[in-house]
């Protein structure tokens, strides 16, 4: 089977972040065409939004010479932007500049407070450490004097292709010490040089990015190094505790047990046979 892959990992798509982002190398990608890999700069923000519009775009010009495609990642904001849709909620530069100043100045705290009057329903939900989903909720009520939660609606839309979802299972004990074991090798691969050479980008809402804010702090004298990479690894594991939470609203999806490379992509294949996806 040819195909391509598309990454949904938010991160990935900017040049100035690999190791941080555990991005493929050409090794590794093997010849395979990859789309959203270095594909912008930091500079160039690519929200869920712009993931959705770009995504479709290529997938409309690809589907012309591949049957299946693989999306793999990453953000499940992005996976389901491009998958589903997102709603259709109205934007304003300038009330985001204006929260963004907020979260620049350490004034996260003033609006989880705003965000817990206006809409305590969703302050329940979000994830109350990522500055850039609270900006997007107050962003959002600010617009349209309407909680955030009733204008999500959350209706999937239309696609021109079918989407098949499947998880790599691991054992949750396995799966920390993996990621305890990523972030060691992140930092012999010279983690903290790559920190330091985007210090100049640290206020874009991009770097909110765990392995990056740890060692920004650290960089400031907040934290010792070994503190630091301790948080690495502890936020590293929360937000793989969130993914696996995320995966889980969806029953489509089909859950493979992490076992050898070869073994799990033959579960794949046969279970794609068996739904007539692989002629």
């Amino acid at each position: 089977m040819k195909t391509c892959i598309l990454s949904a990992d938010s991160r990935q798509f900017y040049t100035e972040l690999s190791i941080g982002t555990a991005k493929p190398s050409c090794e590794e990608m093997e010849g395979i065409p990859h789309y959203f890999i270095d594909s912008h700069q930091l500079t160039d923000e690519v929200t869920a939004a712009r993931f959705e519009e770009e995504g479709l775009k290529l997938l409309s010009e690809l589907f012309l010479k591949h049957e299946q495609i693989i999306l793999t990642g990453g953000s499940g904001m992005f996976v389901d932007a491009l998958c589903e849709g997102l709603d259709e909620i109205p934007t304003s530069k300038k009330v985001r500049a204006e929260l963004q100043q907020m979260v620049d100045e350490g004034k996260v705290n003033e609006l989880l407070s705003e965000l817990k009057e206006k809409d305590p329903i969703y302050y329940q939900q979000v994830d109350q450490k990522n500055p850039v989903r609270i900006m997007r909720a107050i962003e959002a009520i600010r617009i349209t004097n309407q909680p955030y939660s009733a204008l999500r609606k959350g209706n999937p839309k239309q696609r021109p292709f079918e989407v098949h979802r499947f998880v790599i299972e691991h054992d949750r004990a396995l799966l920390y010490e993996r990621i305890n074991q990523r972030v060691e090798n992140m930092i012999e691969a010279g983690l903290l040089d790559e920190v330091k050479s985007v210090m100049e980008f640290r206020n874009l809402s991009s770097m909110n990015t765990v392995g990056y804010s740890e060692l920004f702090a650290y960089l400031d004298g907040k934290t010792s190094l070994e503190e630091a990479i301790a948080l690495i690894k502890q936020n590293s594991r929360r937000y793989a505790k969130r993914q696996i939470t995320w995966l889980k609203r969806n029953p489509a999806a089909h859950w493979i047990t992490y076992s050898t490379t070869d073994e799990m992509i033959t579960q794949i294949l046969e279970k794609l046979s068996s739904i007539k996806i692989l002629e």
